[in-house]
């Protein structure tokens, strides 16, 4: 069948889809992609700033160095510390454990003792420290502290180098380590958040789709499939006695088949909207077949199109659980619209059970579907036994309707028995 071939083509464009959306993010992983390139995501990037570290080691190896056994161990400590901290940076989990806190702060401490004990090329790691200060702190303060630790640096490098452009270059280089990292890295951080919101707006999107696409074929075929196989049974037991309305029964069979190809195309390809009228001369149809008296009353200006169609699908799930399951002679069915919100109720006079639960883990269908829908438009839904029979009622604000749709008088009547 046409629409089942259309179905199967909708359900492969969702699996393409998805398939896109894994090549995006796998090519992202890679980097393959330019509009996904960015800072990268490791402390590799951070290791080559260890080279300002040079001028000390060479002293070193030099012998310019008072007591070089301390200094080689300070600076290796000072080079562990680093590495630990930088690679630290990139999770937030780790970033923010008191480890690295720990670390930091034992590489501050480190920091200050080998500038201030040697002064010169030492200083340079003010600005190596203040690297990886900005790698770990992003929060507010951050500005406060590099300011500090700036003005700090460039006292001690007032101190042994004395005032001038040195002392200056170390303050300004420690501030800009500090606040240009941090703001690199936490750039970095956004553009990935933001990266994989992106991906679970997308799959979200494709799960609301797969479940319009469910609950609007269980709704349409439900009703459909109710209208034919009570129109089968009229017909069969006419056949015998009244040919000519057992035909008029196989002709509204033909019709409601039809139909409901019609709209099951309509509902794959997303474009349905449903009309109230429509779906009232349907009930009244499915219900006199059934052998069940339909009084449907309609007062007010007519709702939008969107009420309409909300309307039409509640009109729809009810009907055919009157139908299928009520055993009712009578079935009452009103709209009425007030200036504020415009009310449907559907009322048999049967046993008052509802319907079939859903089965378990199958949800969006059915009255839960409806209410959810309702809900979503800011509308409500209640559904249950009444003292004789059973009520569903539903309840949505007036949207506005446009101009040259409302009724002249403002109020139409309308109520008809089959």
């Amino acid at each position: 069948m046409s629409w089942m071939r259309r179905a199967g083509r909708r359900i492969d464009e969702l699996r393409d889809a998805r398939a896109r959306r894994k090549a995006d993010r796998d090519a992202c992983r890679s980097g393959r992609k330019a509009e996904d390139m960015g800072p990268p995501r490791s402390g590799f990037t951070l290791l080559p700033w260890l080279l300002m570290g040079l001028g000390a080691f060479s002293n070193l190896l030099q012998g310019k160095t008072a007591n070089p056994w301390v200094g080689g161990i300070g600076l290796l400590a000072f080079n562990s510390l680093y590495v630990a901290v930088v690679f630290r940076a990139f999770d937030k989990r780790r970033r923010e454990a008191r480890s690295t806190i720990l670390a930091l702060i034992a590489m501050g401490v480190l920091t200050c003792g080998l500038a201030i004990g040697y002064g010169g090329s030492w200083l340079v790691f003010f600005p190596l420290f203040g690297l990886a200060a900005g790698s770990v702190l992003r929060s507010r303060r951050l500005g406060l502290a590099g300011i500090g630790l700036s003005v700090f640096a460039g006292s001690v490098a007032a101190f042994k180098e004395g005032m001038g452009w040195d002392a200056v270059n170390i303050a300004y280089g420690t501030f800009l380590s500090t606040m240009v990292t941090a703001a690199i890295l936490s750039l970095s951080e956004a553009v990935s958040e933001l990266r994989a919101a992106r991906e679970e707006l997308a799959h979200r999107a494709v799960e609301k789709e797969r479940l319009r696409f469910s609950r609007d074929l269980h709704d349409l075929l439900g009703h459909t499939l109710s209208v034919i196989v009570v129109k089968s049974e009229a017909a069969r037991r006419l056949a015998h006695r009244d040919l000519d309305a057992a035909l008029t029964q196989v002709s509204d069979i033909e019709s409601v088949g039809r139909q409901a190809l019609t709209e099951i195309r309509e509902a794959v390809t997303g474009y349905r909207e449903g009309s109230l009228t429509t779906e009232l001369d349907r009930a009244r149809s499915a219900l006199t077949a059934a052998g069940i008296e339909p009084v449907v009353r309609q007062s007010g200006p007519p709702p939008a199109a969107q009420t309409e169609a909300l309307l039409g699908w509640v009109v729809r799930e009810a009907v055919t659980n009157v139908v299928r399951h009520s055993g009712a002679a009578r079935c009452e069915i009103s709209v009425d619209g007030g200036p504020e919100r415009v009310r449907l109720r559907v009322h048999d006079n049967g046993r008052g059970a509802a319907a079939d639960p859903p089965e378990p883990g199958v949800g969006g269908t059915g009255l839960r579907g409806l209410t959810e829908r309702l809900a979503a438009a800011g509308g409500s839904l209640e559904a249950g036994p009444a003292p004789r029979g059973f009520t569903v009622t539903a309840e949505l604000p007036v949207l506005p309707v446009p101009p040259g749709g409302a009724d002249p008088d403002g109020v139409r009547e309308r109520e008809r028995a089959g």
